[in-house]
């Protein structure tokens, strides 16, 4: 379970950073495409504290419950935009975007699963409970196809965490980019100056808004149209 949640987070961080350099470059900012950025390659997207050792602390925590981390930022210059606020908006919303689109992909590929193969019903029940720990579940005589349905709903699951997290709107998150174009010059570069503090305020405080607000009532749209279509 381990393993599929970091295979699927690595997945993750190579689409999110590619969409947003792909966007930058269609919009003539070759930054990012020059540094390499526009590739699915999870390497090239690693940052050794946000993939590496935040995921590392938060398997560590969570008893292997709970995976997340990001990516390194994409460079974007700005100035390379013929319209650098509408531009810099679409680069930013680019990133969230393409979790978004993953995880609505592959809950398409789950309701395939749940009645294109026999028994594909109890294939996605068993991914469903399992990745979300619940006890009285047989695991040892798990359907073929379960590793497939487990990665799929791992990838449900992680992409719309990650697409709730980026826009939340403290910087260096995707959601600070969108807006500190609708701020004053002064107001802008005090807002800069406040991302340490209020990543670490989310951490410590804001886990439970974050969830309880906005995640888990997505993922349960989610889950409800994969076990009601």
């Amino acid at each position: 379970m381990i393993l599929f949640q970091v295979i699927v987070l690595m997945m993750a961080f190579a689409v999110h950073e590619s969409a947003h350099a792909y966007v930058a470059l269609r919009l003539g900012d070759p930054t990012a495409y020059m540094l390499g950025r526009v590739t699915l390659n999870p390497i090239k997207h690693m940052d050794p504290f946000g993939s590496v050792l935040v995921p590392l602390v938060a398997l560590v925590s969570s008893h292997g419950a709970y995976l997340f981390g990001w990516a390194k930022p994409c460079p974007v210059t700005t100035r390379n935009f013929k319209h650098i606020k509408r531009d810099d908006i679409l680069v930013s919303l680019a990133g969230p975007a393409s979790n978004l689109a993953m995880a609505t992909g592959a809950l398409i590929l789950l309701m395939v699963l749940k009645h294109a193969v026999a028994g594909g019903l109890a294939v996605v029940a068993s991914a469903m409970a399992i990745a979300n720990h619940f006890s009285g579940i047989e695991t040892d005589k798990l359907p073929a196809l379960f590793p497939l349905a487990l990665l799929l709903y791992y990838t449900v699951s992680l992409n719309l965490l990650l697409f709730v997290f980026n826009l939340i709107p403290i910087p260096p998150l995707d959601g600070s980019h969108v807006l500190r174009q609708f701020l004053p010059y002064k107001v802008e570069q005090v807002y800069n100056q406040i991302g340490m503090y209020g990543m670490v305020l989310i951490f410590f405080f804001g886990g439970s808004l974050i969830f309880g607000t906005f995640y888990y009532p997505l993922l349960s749209v989610y889950i409800r149209a994969l076990m009601t279509l």
